[in-house]
């Protein structure tokens, strides 16, 4: 089992012909995931990777009954991109897209509410079902099938913390990179609650970072409504308050803000936190039994 995304996903690439959607494609085709066809405007019925190519979302559902949506689009473009997908009718919507401005990000928030789709990021690196399907660019090869779960806003800690769980002779379920912005469509609480309902998940991995208070949202719920092990880390322990570290949300606000302030917050929930990313999967190995 797995969630968003599994074997009979049809996914299609909005920006499918440019250079970053055609190279993660194939990376995606290669893993197994069912790419069924690419949307770029003008192109329409042309061939991309042996698969059709589409002028509009809407074309693309009608002809592939496509589900899921993953967005290589210019950051300008972007927001569009996202409305037109939900709009269509996709179910699963993944923005791999850095850079979309604030004001756009809260339009589509406004505009996709309410309906029945689930959008992953901007700025994110996607989601991976291990041996399944793999809707973002991720390093597939680091993603064996097992059971456990991660949600994280980092991507390269997406993959770190994947290793380690494999190292330590686990398996990932489903792993979901939420995103590092300020709006994001899929807060981390909303990630760990997919993956605490989900019967093939054991075990979470919650990866957060300096900058806002969706861990500590998340870490009240766990404590309220978890029924599996968490496992935490926070990135940002050294970083000066006041200035944003790579992530346009990575920036410390307030005292809730700071990495050591979460991780007391998440201790406090029950969560099992580290502090550092090499103890990830010899933590979880530890308290999964």
């Amino acid at each position: 089992m797995s969630v968003l995304v599994n074997k009979d996903s049809k996914v299609i690439v909005q920006g499918f012909t440019g250079k970053e959607g055609t190279f993660h494609a194939e990376q995606m085709i290669e893993f197994g995931t069912n790419v069924v066809g690419g949307v770029t405007p003008g192109k329409g019925g042309q061939s991309h990777l042996d698969r059709p190519v589409f002028n509009t979302v809407e074309d693309a559902v009608k002809e592939t009954g496509a589900d899921v949506s993953i967005i290589f689009v210019p950051p300008a473009f972007a927001a569009d991109g996202i409305m037109e997908a939900a709009n269509a009718g996709i179910k699963v919507i993944v923005a791999i897209t850095e850079g979309i401005p604030v004001a756009d990000m809260i339009k589509v928030k406004d505009y996709i509410s309410g309906m029945d789709v689930t959008l992953i990021g901007p700025n994110c690196p996607g989601v991976i079902s291990a041996g399944q399907a793999k809707v973002g660019i991720m390093p597939g090869f680091v993603f064996k099938e097992g059971r456990i779960g991660i949600v994280s806003k980092s991507g390269t800690l997406t993959y770190e913390a994947a290793d380690q769980i494999v190292k330590a002779g686990l398996g990932i379920s489903t792993a979901i990179g939420i995103g590092g912005d300020p709006i994001i469509g899929t807060t981390t609480k909303e990630a760990v609650e997919l993956l605490m309902n989900d019967p093939e998940t054991d075990g979470i991995v919650m990866i957060g970072e300096i900058g806002g208070n969706l861990e500590a949202i998340a870490a009240n719920w766990v404590k309220e409504n978890g029924n599996k092990p968490v496992v935490g880390f926070i990135a940002g322990e050294t970083a000066p308050k006041g200035r944003t570290m790579g992530h346009a949300g990575a920036i410390v606000g307030g005292a809730e803000d700071t990495a050591q302030a979460k991780k007391a917050i998440m201790r406090d929930c029950g969560i099992h936190v580290v502090d550092s990313p090499a103890e990830i999967g010899v933590k979880m190995a530890e308290v999964i039994g």
